[in-house]
């Protein structure tokens, strides 16, 4: 197989939003490599996470969402590629953050006794109050109440009071049991939690015995951590301070004080643990809840020289997103009206964001305008030039969103169903503009559709999400033709070119499993025709099928029954080459 470079890497991404008092994990554990000039379209049903995903890559969430767990590694050498001045204020902060380190790192010669003692300290509270399961168990079930209370609640406000006077008195009703619930949920809590405490505080055997253990750790503590440091470890705090201060030199000096004390807290804490800071997994992680790490490579007399670990899943700051967002990954939306500003020209528009990210001159910005303006077959651009969006036609504003999306040269384009409010004609128009200028800017398209259509016109490899996991990927050629999930089966069934004269179109039965539950299992077992009794009980694995095919369904197993694909997508080649004209 040819050997490609990695684009984006992604690893156990895990994306969850706060609604109503809930949690939905939209992106379960996702784990995908994408590759530079490649296309890969991202399929599924409406629901299944698609831009969720997508959004992570650009810092685009919305605000009650977050990344719980995971990365998303960005390889660009040209923008993680950093230096900074090597002057008497960097040398005296340096030499400042590598003091504070060597006196931190006697700490490491006791990290094995500090361990017992947070032990015997979690030992301790763990007899006067409730487990974790207990107490998860009951703030779910309080939380579950809740919701269901705002959920009659807001049906109770849809009810008309002249007419549905008995629906109202019977929500009332349930409304003022649910706050009885939730009060008496509450106060068992805490009488539980009382009783814990006071058992724990009588129990004075346990209670000499756990001080008598304690006394004699934090006294081999304080011996253990009272040496000094080797050489070695020295040098490696010399470098984490170059690291330091080449992470935070591109901030003001505000915050990059704040940041490096953050830091320096972070590696001392780290090093009080016994983790080891030679790894780099592990360096990396340590960093990451301030700022991504830049590796420390060389220096000059009047310079250092480093290079950044670009986890896009930890880029905590605005303006490092600015020289991401729009410039490295860009994004084409499926309305291009709610992308335009309909007070403002298209030629300024596309202007605006050559001079923000380029820094040229308006004549230059202009040139370049026009330039994109005709390579994405704008008619006459000049004269079009001062146009407002209202003047342009469905497909040519669309095709203004993928001028402007490209006029900074992006490595990554997402496209978020760009042609679903356009015609036939005009969607073919722009998938094919796409793949052309992918030729010439030589980027990566990320195609989000829920059209297999698309997919078979414009795509490389494809990911087939569902329930905020991808459950198949692979060639478009090995999804299409010798596809392995049931799911990915049924998506090829309900292909109304595949339905025969006489015959209803096939449809998916069930809806998708609720993101706010913990799914058991196969997320798709309920709506599985060839769900066997381990789908119920078990998620499984991401088998292989191929170099390049994997798909995430216990029929892979060996164990499992020999099941063939459904009739209607057998042998489709021929059908989807007539229908798609590939």
């Amino acid at each position: 197989m040819e050997q490609k470079k990695v684009l984006l890497s992604i690893k156990d991404l895990v994306v969850k939003f706060r609604v109503r008092g809930r949690i939905l994990t939209a992106i379960r554990n996702i784990n995908l490599d994408i590759y530079e000039n490649e296309s890969i379209a991202i399929v599924g049903e409406s629901g299944s996470g698609k831009s969720v995903f997508t959004k992570t890559f650009a810092g685009m969430l919305d605000s009650n969402g977050f990344i719980d767990q995971g990365s998303i590694i960005y390889d660009d050498s040209e923008l993680a590629d950093t230096t900074v001045s090597y002057n008497k204020r960097t040398r005296r902060g340096i030499a400042f953050i590598e003091k504070k380190l060597n006196e931190a790192s006697k700490l490491e010669a006791g990290a094995e006794t500090w361990q017992e003692i947070q032990a015997l300290e979690a030992e301790k509270k763990a007899r006067a109050t409730l487990s974790e399961e207990e107490m998860q168990a009951m703030e779910d079930e309080i939380k579950e109440i809740a919701f269901q209370r705002t959920e009659l609640f807001n049906l109770k406000q849809t009810y008309d009071p002249r007419k549905e006077k008995e629906l109202i008195r019977k929500a009332d009703k349930r409304l003022k049991e649910m706050d009885q619930q939730i009060e008496n949920l509450k106060k068992t809590q805490k009488e539980r939690i009382a009783k814990k405490k006071q058992d724990a505080a009588t129990d004075q055997a346990f209670l000499v015995q756990v001080q008598e253990k304690k006394d004699e750790l934090n006294a081999r503590y304080k011996q253990e951590i009272a040496g000094g440091i080797t050489r070695e470890t020295e040098e490696r705090n010399a470098i984490l301070a170059k690291e330091i201060e080449l992470s935070v030199g591109r901030y003001g000096a505000l915050k990059r004080r704040r940041n490096e004390r953050e830091l320096v807290k972070a590696l001392t804490e780290a090093m009080r643990e016994g983790k080891n800071l030679d790894d780099e997994e592990v360096r990396n992680a340590v960093f990451d809840p301030v700022t991504f790490r830049v590796r420390y490579l060389d220096e000059t007399e009047n310079r250092l020289h480093g290079t950044c670990v670009l986890n896009l899943a930890k880029v905590k700051d605005a303006t490092d997103w600015t020289k991401i967002r729009g410039t490295r990954i860009a994004t084409v939306f499926q309305d291009p009206m709610t992308s335009l500003n309909p007070i403002i020209t298209i030629g300024k528009q596309i202007m605006s964001i050559i001079i923000k990210h380029q820094k040229c001159s308006e004549v230059e910005a202009r040139r370049r305008a026009l330039e994109l303006m005709y390579k994405v077959g704008i008619p006459n651009p000049e004269k079009r030039f001062d146009d407002y969006p209202f003047q342009y036609s469905g497909g040519m504003r669309q095709r203004i969103v993928i001028a402007i999306a490209l006029s900074c040269q992006p490595k990554v384009l997402i496209c978020d169903e760009p042609t679903t409010a356009l015609d036939v004609t005009i969607q073919a128009q722009i998938l094919k503009l796409l793949k052309d200028l992918q030729k010439e800017f030589n980027y990566t398209i990320v195609f989000i559709t829920h059209d297999l259509g698309v997919v078979a016109n414009i795509a490389d490899r494809v990911a087939v999400m569902y329930a905020g996991q991808i459950v198949e990927y692979g060639e478009v050629e090995e999804v299409f033709y010798d596809p392995r999930h049931p799911y990915t089966w049924a998506l090829l069934s309900s292909l109304p070119q595949l339905a025969e004269r006489n015959t209803e179109l096939f449809s998916i039965t069930g809806t998708p499993p609720s993101l706010y539950n913990k799914i058991v299992g196969d997320p798709f077992a309920p709506r599985n025709n060839y769900c066997m009794k381990i789908d119920t009980l078990k998620e499984p694995p991401m088998f292989q099928v191929s170099e390049t095919h994997y798909a995430k369904t216990w029929l892979l197993d060996p164990r499992a029954p020999k099941v063939e694909k459904p009739k209607i997508i057998e042998n489709i080649h021929e059908k989807l080459v007539e229908a798609y004209h590939l």
